[in-house]
């Protein structure tokens, strides 16, 4: 970069990074560790960034995506994005000492449908395919739940009734995404049944809304988290559809000096699962490229705090 072109100020969202269900689900592994000692089995990665699992690697949990490798009277954690009613029983079947550390708000989703299908429902899930929390919310029931990714996939649905159709979402979605496809399926089935509240969580919305305000305001988003992350690919996306060039990265070492090219002011935020250490640490590297002020941006201050499991204090 040629002097003139150095960044000079980086730009705080507010919120940013870890969010309840997040804190809760780390908590729940590392007092596990504390009370029953390594190794602690995690059935999918406890939440999808990188330096957190290999944190908690390094403490003695184990990873794994299928229970046949958990051996018998081990302790196994579910991960924040929940699970089916499959792999619920298959761990009781079992015999696991099990932690569910699935984020309270996918669990209300979980309970709605249980509640719904016993009412006769059937389900219209908006999400992505493959994505644990949309597997473990379908896998809550064995038939009557159609998934649905994009608008185009709403003429595609095809529910055998239609006077007891419910929609529900992923809940990190893109809000605007999520919104749209929404009013899609309710213009193809008027009668479908809206959530109460909406399934897209808190922690969601709140960074969605913090890139919404950040982006104008600066000439590049950065986002910190890692690519399994929804939620912080859809920060990265939000920033982009409002014109401002973003770039997503695991770690400090991903940045390039070129995204900083004749671009004054920097945004930072960070998905839900992205620690503050690592959004230091990216701070620092951007100070390298030439940034010398820092300021933070007005915004939600979260308080909300999950309980722990039974089981668990120390």
């Amino acid at each position: 970069m040629t002097p003139g072109a150095l960044p000079q100020e980086i730009v705080l969202a507010e919120p940013r990074g870890f969010c309840a269900g997040v804190d809760r689900a780390i908590e729940i592994v590392e007092r596990a560790l504390a009370k029953f000692g390594a190794p602690i089995y995690v059935r999918h990665e406890i939440v999808h960034n990188t330096y957190v699992v290999d944190e908690l690697k390094s403490k003695g949990a184990i990873f794994v995506e299928e229970l046949h490798h958990v051996p018998a009277g081990a302790t196994l954690v579910f991960s924040a994005h929940g699970v089916s009613r499959a792999v619920q029983d298959e761990a009781r079947e079992r015999g696991f000492r099990v932690f569910d550390a699935t984020c309270p708000l996918v669990t209300k989703v979980h309970v709605e449908v249980a509640k719904l299908h016993k009412e006769g429902f059937e389900f219209i899930m908006i999400g992505h395919r493959g994505h644990p929390e949309v597997e473990g919310t379908m896998g809550q029931l064995d038939s009557g739940i159609h998934l649905v990714e994009d608008v185009a996939g709403v003429a595609g649905l095809q529910p055998v009734q239609t006077a007891r159709l419910a929609v529900v979402t992923q809940t990190t979605l893109s809000v605007d995404d999520a919104a749209e496809i929404a009013a899609a399926v309710k213009a193809r089935f008027p009668m479908v049944r809206e959530p109460k509240q909406q399934d897209i969580c808190y922690a969601t919305q709140n960074r969605q809304d913090a890139v919404k305000m950040l982006s104008p305001q600066v000439d590049v988003v950065i986002v910190v988290g890692s690519p399994s992350s929804s939620n912080s690919n859809r920060l990265r996306e939000v920033a982009r559809k409002l014109g401002t060039p973003s770039h997503m990265v695991d770690s400090a070492d991903e940045l390039q000096a070129h995204w900083f090219e004749g671009r004054q002011r920097v945004g930072l935020t960070a998905g839900a699962s992205a620690p503050e250490v690592l959004v230091r640490q990216v701070m620092e590297r951007i100070k390298a490229f030439g940034a010398v002020s820092v300021r933070t941006l007005p915004g939600i201050q979260e308080t909300i705090k999950f309980p722990l499991p039974k089981g668990l204090k120390i």
